[in-house]
């Protein structure tokens, strides 16, 4: 079968053809096989890029496997075989589901609890850009800070996969949703999506744009802060917070750790979440399951989309991982197997 593999630790931006790439793109790998008597073996149609991939191939992530490995998380397909006790799915069948390796080729094998059926209105493409992104959401916000309609939200780096999921989740809990991110593209996009303020870098400041828009509303201030960035930036929206708020503390895309000043939690009762989505699958794969179940049914019914601006063929991953360090991306990323459409990128 036809895999990404990762054969040394680098830069992925690195064309895939230039011996310098630590990606090597394998025609030769072994089918997987089933198992165990509950396996599932799926043929794998798209498989999502997300920033965690980078930096597991830079070698900067917090989980290193040994070398050689098949990278890749998220992913949706057909079922191609199942185990003599799989009750849950059927040869044929359209899947997604997500792993801790393994997604970037064309077969992959999982355990029938660990794969979800994708339901009419979803699309296959689609689905397999939701688990991480979604998911890390759809936790962060209504299973962590139990986000409730009325309160603002306050979404950094709000055109990226996960950013782009926080905003719809938050509009579908009912929330005031500032978004802030940096471009007149993305913030067009974000603007279609409905929020109610947009903060846009490259020529304004968080704070007297957000400080603005909420004494227009007659709001007090930020309710729940969700964090992807870090930086200079969490330092900033932190004078923007309510007493009382939630901090969502969800990665550090800028490449800079934040302090949050344990004595101003303190006194204004903040609560500080750090949310590793991928850790749940462990400790409480409950609440994946019923997350992942309930964000494919409002995908379904239309109350969130999944917006991807990049689809590569699996010789083209270097560009996927440019366009995810350049920060074009708007939403996600994806590799297609197979007989995907491709869709190019708009640069």
């Amino acid at each position: 079968m036809e895999a990404l593999v990762c054969r040394k630790l680098g830069d992925p931006t690195v064309s895939i053809h230039d011996e310098k790439s630590p990606i090597l793109l394998s025609k030769t790998e072994p089918i997987p096989q089933l198992n165990s008597s509950t396996a599932v073996r799926v043929r794998v149609k798209a498989t999502s890029l997300n920033y965690a991939n980078y930096l597991q191939i830079l070698g900067k992530y917090q989980e290193k496997p040994p070398l050689p490995f098949v990278p890749g998380s998220d992913y949706s397909g057909t079922v191609d075989a199942v185990g003599p006790n799989v009750s849950n799915f059927k040869v044929g069948d359209t899947v997604c589901g997500f792993a801790a390796l393994g997604s970037f080729a064309q077969f992959i094998v999982a355990d029938q609890s660990e794969l979800f059926p994708v339901p009419k209105g979803c699309d296959l493409l689609a689905a397999a850009a939701l688990p991480v992104a979604f998911g890390t959401s759809h936790v962060a916000l209504v299973h962590r800070a139990q986000l409730s309609s009325g309160q603002v939200l306050l979404v950094l780096g709000a055109a990226g996969g996960v950013g782009v999921a926080a905003v719809q989740i938050g509009k579908v809990c009912g929330a005031t949703i500032i978004a802030v991110a940096r471009g007149a593209e993305k913030i067009k996009f974000l603007k279609s999506l409905g929020v109610d303020h947009v903060v846009d870098l490259s020529n304004e400041s968080v704070i007297p744009s957000v400080k603005e828009f909420l004494k227009a509303r007659k709001l007090k201030g930020v309710d729940v802060l969700y964090d992807p960035v870090g930086g200079k930036l969490t330092k900033e929206s932190l004078k923007l917070l309510n007493w009382g708020a939630q901090i969502l503390v969800i990665g550090f895309a800028s490449g800079e750790i934040p302090v949050i000043p344990a004595n101003i939690a303190l006194v204004k009762n903040w609560t500080v979440h750090g949310l590793y989505w991928g850790s749940y699958k462990i400790h409480r794969p409950h609440v994946l399951e019923d997350s992942l179940r309930e964000l494919l049914l409002w995908a379904a019914k239309g109350l969130i989309t999944i917006h991807i601006s990049h689809t590569y063929s699996p010789s083209e991953a270097n560009l996927a991982f440019s366009a995810i360090e350049d920060r074009k991306v708007i939403g996600k990323v994806m590799i297609a197997f197979d007989d995907m459409k491709s869709i190019r990128p708009r640069l």
